[in-house]
């Protein structure tokens, strides 16, 4: 039975130590970040790699592939994408343009990850950026205007289903009013349940067919002035399953992040009994996995139910000319491209 955790690694090719540890806890599925690519071969057979361990070759392999400063895969091997921003000043001239320039670009994205066998994106970003937030967000997000987001948000999720790639919104319920990076602090947020039931939750609640969520780790001090987001059984059960209607796979943000504290088996613990299905564990650190590992359970129930709903999205992608897609794309893009 597979176990309710998503980890990475620590570089471009499985350790013995890192081989007998995932055999062993045999994980939900696994992250890639910059440190484990150099080449598309490399990638290859670094996803063989880690599906080999877990005896299963549909295992998630999971990735943050945006656009603009949050890629993992790079030139030269892989063309630069733009940041969703320049898809939502596309919008503010001409919202049908956009809308087919976002879905072009995600679906060659995800053309891109499938050729890996890289089978789920961490896209789509739906936190609405507030003036004055941290640039955490920042490009990332498509506009402040909550129906742009909607809008294109909507039309990268097409994109990347029907490239065979699951979308998996973040950060929900919306990291877009943040004074902190979330990487480095904890972000708190005193905005009233109204102010963000009428702009924060409403991206989400719009898109809450999307197959998978990411949590935020930001406390919504209106709602549960004591945890984040992703250790909060209130905001989970109340805002997230409640008010947002998200019936999909919940998965933490990164618990090595330091918005969280305690021992890593602590911030599994809490994210697991708040809520979450699954708990994302990223740097590759084998004390740190081994310590998530502690406290992590089999999937079953109710998160096994909302696995399997969400990988009954995967498909194989249609046919797809890449090159008259990047063709009609810079079209579209213009001089924004």
């Amino acid at each position: 039975m597979r176990s309710r955790a998503i980890y990475g690694c620590a570089g471009e090719s499985l350790s013995a130590a890192e081989r007998a540890f995932f055999r062993e806890v045999r994980p939900w599925g696994f992250i890639l970040f910059a440190r484990n690519i150099s080449s598309p071969a490399q990638v290859i057979a670094l996803v063989a790699e880690l599906r080999a361990t877990v005896d299963d070759a549909n295992t998630p392999i999971l990735i943050d592939q945006e656009g603009g400063r949050v890629a993992r895969l790079k030139p030269p091997h892989w063309r630069q994408r733009a940041p969703a921003a320049r898809f939502g000043a596309l919008h503010d001239a001409d919202p049908e343009a956009a809308k087919e320039a976002t879905y072009l670009n995600a679906r060659l994205i995800a053309h891109d990850l499938a050729g890996l066998g890289i089978n789920v994106d961490c896209l789509p970003v739906l936190d609405v950026p507030v003036p004055g937030a941290h640039d955490i967000i920042g490009d990332r997000a498509f506009a402040a205007d909550p129906h742009t987001i909607i809008e294109l948000g909507r039309a990268q999720i097409d994109g990347l289903l029907d490239g065979g790639v699951l979308p998996v919104m973040k950060h929900i319920p919306g990291h877009g009013r943040s004074q902190a990076d979330s990487h480095l602090a904890l972000p708190r947020v005193s905005a009233t349940e109204a102010e963000l039931s009428g702009s924060d939750f409403v991206t989400f609640r719009s898109l809450d067919g999307c197959p998978i969520a990411m949590t935020a780790h930001v406390v919504y001090e209106s709602i549960d002035p004591q945890r984040p987001a992703t250790t909060s059984p209130k905001v989970i059960r109340d805002v997230i399953r409640g008010e947002i209607g998200f019936t999909g796979l919940l998965m933490s943000d990164d618990l090595s992040m330091k918005a969280l504290d305690g021992p890593l088996s602590v911030r599994a613990r809490q994210a697991l009994f708040a809520g979450c299905d699954l708990v994302l564990h990223c740097n590759g650190d084998m004390d740190e996995m081994r310590d998530v590992a502690s406290e992590v359970k089999p999937l079953d129930g109710l998160a096994l139910k909302r696995s399997e709903q969400a990988l009954a999205h995967l498909r194989a992608p249609a046919p797809f000319d890449a090159e008259a897609a990047e063709a009609r794309l810079a079209i579209l893009m213009g001089g924004m491209a």
